[in-house]
């Protein structure tokens, strides 16, 4: 699409206007973010479009959609989601083997598993291997109650980083500020830089880690964006 707009600023009502006009999200809502300091970051995308518009370029406007569009709708089933993730999480798994593997996943994983349970009261199994463990209820209770106190803003962020991430605990301790989100994205590969640092690296997944990481990164952005 070609760019038809001159001028975006940041109305009163924290909405981002092209030529003063308001942006619509795709289920034409108006696009009106939750802080300044959100509405100013979505609002540099759009102003740092060229020629054509680049929907890809910007990240935090398609953030913003989303939780405008979908979270409130679709509030229960990503929770639901979210909370699948929390009965099989990444950090529940070690490996079997070697032991300098399950030694670089328990030095880092388990301070995030006691962490979780300190703060919210979510105390998660573990096992070696990949055989499913079924968590306590208790534990999944009260990762459901963390997730329903997140505002839409804070869940779509939480939605992004789970999914990439494999793990819920890892998206939490971004959200609580125990993480930084590239922080985060590193722990949940902690396999992956192992395998490479062995057999050494592969191009195309490493092309592949970088684009993930950047997604991560950014939704860690939107959250702190939308928290400022």
């Amino acid at each position: 699409m070609k760019r038809f707009y001159k001028v975006v600023t940041v109305g009163d009502d924290l909405s981002v206007l092209l030529d003063g006009k308001s942006i619509k999200t795709p289920a034409k809502a108006r696009l009106s973010l939750p802080t300044r300091a959100l509405a100013e970051a979505v609002a540099q995308e759009w102003a740092e479009q060229g020629a054509t518009i680049a929907p890809a370029s910007m990240p935090l406007t398609k953030l913003a959609n989303t939780a405008i569009d979908r979270a409130t709708a679709l509030r229960t089933d990503i929770v639901a989601e979210l909370l699948g993730f929390g009965r099989s999480d990444l950090l529940c798994y070690y490996a079997v083997e070697p032991d300098a593997l399950i030694v670089r996943q328990r030095h880092h994983w388990t301070p995030l598993l006691d962490w979780a349970h300190a703060a919210h009261g979510a105390r998660l199994k573990t096992v070696h291997g990949v055989t499913h463990i079924q968590q306590d209820a208790p534990a999944i209770a009260a990762l459901e109650r963390v997730l329903n106190a997140q505002n839409d803003w804070t869940l779509t962020g939480l939605q992004t980083l789970t999914t990439i991430g494999g793990s819920l605990i890892l998206a939490l301790a971004v959200v609580d500020g125990r993480l930084g989100a590239g922080e985060a994205f590193a722990l949940s590969r902690i396999d992956e830089t192992f395998q490479a640092e062995k057999w050494g690296a592969d191009a195309a997944a490493e092309q592949r880690a970088a684009r993930l990481r950047h997604e991560v990164e950014t939704a860690g952005k939107f959250i702190a964006l939308a928290r400022a």
